[in-house]
């Protein structure tokens, strides 16, 4: 069977998004048609990214309290059912500070990875089970950085403090609405999580660090467990990484790890097309 979704997982600063670049642009050297989806993507075909959920009587009332804004809150909203979808960080992206900070507030409450952990994966189930049957039949191979494991993870674990069974089965629930479509799971690894972690605060912005470190602490397993601070959020991390461990362990679907800690592009794209070759040997490389 034609592979049809590559899936690009590990933790932050490990090098997922330079992975998943790099996966497809061998696909490209191969003249493979691949779609990628780095994280943060607002049109991904298979989650959601500053989305906001509404029932219709919540998303009527919203119009009412905001009249001025009906127009535009309607050109970004989607509706299916009494099921109403405002895409709302595309809305601000294009509006800026038109749109005032009071109504984008009232509905980032509703954002889907604020709503409960069951309203959450409720939605983001039925997303997949949408995107595995409209990809199903196409050609495309979908490369997806970090959304499969890593998004159940970090509303279950991080955000709420679920048990692990409940958010392993999230995930176990995500692998049977992708099977039909062949994936490979490629999990990056680096040996020193410490050293990774501070690397990446060093080079991102300060304001993604401290947001970071806040929703890794101050919620969920952190609170439960009274971590504070960067040395709080590495043991998260180190808890996170262990249940990963045991989520790539249960699930059936075909699954590689990956080094990435020499942080050498050439070694690594060399290693990553060596993957790709292996798993598929079904179809017939282009040169």
């Amino acid at each position: 069977m034609t592979p049809k979704l590559i899936l690009v997982e590990g933790l932050p600063g490990f090098g997922k998004s330079t992975t998943a670049q790099l996966i497809h642009e061998i696909l490209t050297e191969h003249n493979m048609r691949s779609q990628l989806f780095l994280e943060g993507n607002l049109d991904h075909p298979a989650d959601y990214d500053g989305v906001a959920y509404f029932k219709q009587h919540t998303y009527d009332e919203l119009l009412r309290t905001h009249e001025e804004f009906r127009n535009v809150l309607n050109n970004y909203t989607t509706i299916q059912d009494d099921n109403y979808f405002i895409e709302y960080r595309k809305m601000v992206n294009e509006y800026g500070s038109r749109i005032p900070n009071e109504l984008v507030q009232e509905i980032f409450k509703n954002d889907i990875y604020e709503l409960t952990l069951n309203q959450n994966r409720k939605l983001i189930t039925e997303r997949w089970r949408q995107f595995a049957e409209l990809s199903l039949h196409g050609t495309d191979i979908y490369i997806f950085e970090c959304c499969f494991i890593q998004n159940p993870v970090t509303i279950g674990m991080i955000k709420y403090g679920a048990k692990k069974e409940e958010v392993i089965s999230y995930v176990i629930e995500l692998e049977a609405i992708v099977e039909n479509l062949n994936p490979l799971l490629i999990y990056v690894e680096q040996s020193d999580l410490d050293h990774s972690l501070r690397k990446a605060i060093k080079e991102r912005p300060e304001e993604w660090s401290e947001g970071f470190i806040e929703y890794y602490t101050n919620q969920g397993y952190g609170q439960k467990q009274g971590y504070k601070g960067l040395e709080g959020t590495i043991q998260v991390l180190k808890a996170r990484r262990a249940w990963e461990e045991e989520i790539c362990n249960r699930l059936n679907i075909a699954k590689k790890k990956v080094d990435n800690s020499a942080y050498n592009r050439n070694d690594y794209k060399q290693c990553l097309e060596g993957i790709l070759s292996e798993w598929s040997s079904l179809i017939k490389w282009k040169r």
